[in-house]
């Protein structure tokens, strides 16, 4: 350990955050909102206030940011646009505990924008709305279980947090959490992701139970991965042959890599939808999509609650965003810096002797120290991850916040100049470890 990345070192770094930190954790678990966070090397940081591409954190520092709240400030932050309407929705009502007009104006908006949405049920989170997705899979079909892949994750919820980080060498089930009801492990079946066979195999048994297949259509919680070809069409030619529900994930996709989300982009329409992060503009939104008939049963005995599902706040920063969201250069200029980025991070990686595998899809960024190509989430997982931690450190004290685990969001607020500067920063980072003697060795191709 170096000076720098002592206690006392990071105190001189980020004073003003360590302080914070430590207070909040008189009074918050872990001093945290939600767990991961405290996951952030080499501690949380504390931020004052946000714009476009940047962030100032409680020290007075900026930073390019590529956290992006975890994948939700799509449109940068504090977009004008977004702030003005949720301004005025504010001083008309936060929420009503009834219909108001936004609550289907922007429902219009998805149907006409996601492939195969006949209709939309308002929730809150992800976690929530792809519970409500799977308990009305559940209602259309009569049936108990559901299938899920190998390193996708869609929410905390008991039966999702299965098998998402932690993997089994014979592929069964694994709880995700202390605490988890082991119950669950009997209604799910887990695959590797792209392993349209197994699926076919699983869903064709005489009698099978399968109420719905979920997946993120590409995989952006484990390595950014995006789907073998033919995939997904398989796996809705299974669900069509077996009559399962097939559910996409597309709390990250959706609305981020097109206008449509991963449905639009590969062509391939599933039974429902789930949308949340890139939805409001960094407001807690989320959605459940999809067949008509599979989401009126929400009239007819399948229980759909919240206080705050449809609020007009979040629903006025969903029509901001989506107007911002529905320019006809805002989707080229996504893949645009995103492939300039990860061209410069492949350059700048390999430049300092460093394996790494470095991908994207759309303004979704992946890298993976230590591995030459990624093609699994096991692979992922068996990346040099402690070494990516000390260089995103490194890469904090030259002005990035980056997430750990190696994934990268950009919004359209990212420019061209943004990236040329990262990948500055990114090389002076790897020089400094360099220097200090702490870049690794290079590893063989998996």
């Amino acid at each position: 350990m170096t000076a720098g990345d002592s206690v006392a070192g990071r105190i001189a770094a980020w004073p003003g955050s360590h302080t914070a930190w430590h207070r909040a954790q008189a009074s918050l678990a872990g001093g945290v909102s939600t767990g991961l966070r405290a996951s952030m090397p080499p501690h949380p940081l504390f931020f004052h206030h946000g714009a476009g591409s940047r962030l100032w954190d409680v020290d007075g520092n900026d930073y390019l940011d590529y956290v992006l709240g975890w994948g939700p400030v799509i449109v940068g932050h504090s977009h004008p646009a977004v702030v003005a309407a949720v301004g005025e929705q504010l001083r008309r009502g936060q929420t009503f505990g009834s219909g108001h007009v936004l609550e289907y104006e922007v429902a219009e908006r998805l149907c006409a924008r996601i492939p195969g949405a006949g209709r939309v049920l308002w929730s809150n989170t992800g976690s929530e709305a792809v519970q409500v997705a799977l308990r009305l899979a559940r209602a259309h079909t009569g049936r108990r279980r559901y299938v899920k892949f190998e390193g996708h994750y869609h929410g905390w919820t008991d039966p999702m947090l299965v098998s998402y980080r932690n993997l089994a060498e014979d592929g069964r089930p694994v709880l995700g959490s202390a605490g988890q009801h082991p119950g669950v492990l009997a209604d799910v079946s887990v695959l590797p992701f792209n392993d349209s066979a197994a699926v076919a195999e699983l869903l064709s048994q005489p009698g099978s139970d399968i109420a719905a297949v979920l997946v993120e259509p590409v995989l952006c919680n484990t390595g950014v991965l995006p789907p073998a070809p033919g995939f997904l069409e398989e796996l809705r030619a299974a669900c069509d042959r077996s009559g399962a529900v097939l559910v996409f994930d597309e709390v990250i996709t959706g609305l981020r890599i097109a206008a449509g989300g991963a449905a639009e982009r590969y062509a391939v329409t599933p039974d429902l939808t789930v949308l949340a992060k890139a939805l409001a503009g960094g407001f807690s939104l989320s959605a459940v999509t999809g067949r008509t008939d599979i989401i009126e049963q929400v009239t007819s005995g399948v229980v759909h609650a919240g206080t705050y599902n449809g609020n007009p706040i979040a629903l006025a920063a969903a029509a901001a965003t989506l107007d911002l969201l529905s320019g006809p250069d805002v989707y080229p200029h996504l893949e645009a810096v995103s492939a300039q980025l990860a061209a410069g991070l492949r350059t700048t990686f390999a430049r300092h002797g460093v394996t790494a595998d470095v991908h994207h899809v759309g303004p979704v960024l992946q890298v993976s120290p230590g591995i030459t190509e990624v093609r699994t989430a096991r692979d992922v997982l068996a990346a040099d991850w402690a070494f990516y931690n000390e260089l995103i450190v490194e890469a904090l004290r030259r002005g990035l916040f980056l997430l750990p685990g190696g994934r990268w969001y950009l919004s359209t607020e990212h420019s061209a100049a943004d990236v040329a500067q990262t990948v500055a920063a990114m090389d002076d980072a790897l020089a400094e470890l360099g220097r200090a003697g702490r870049l690794p060795v290079p590893v063989a191709e998996i």
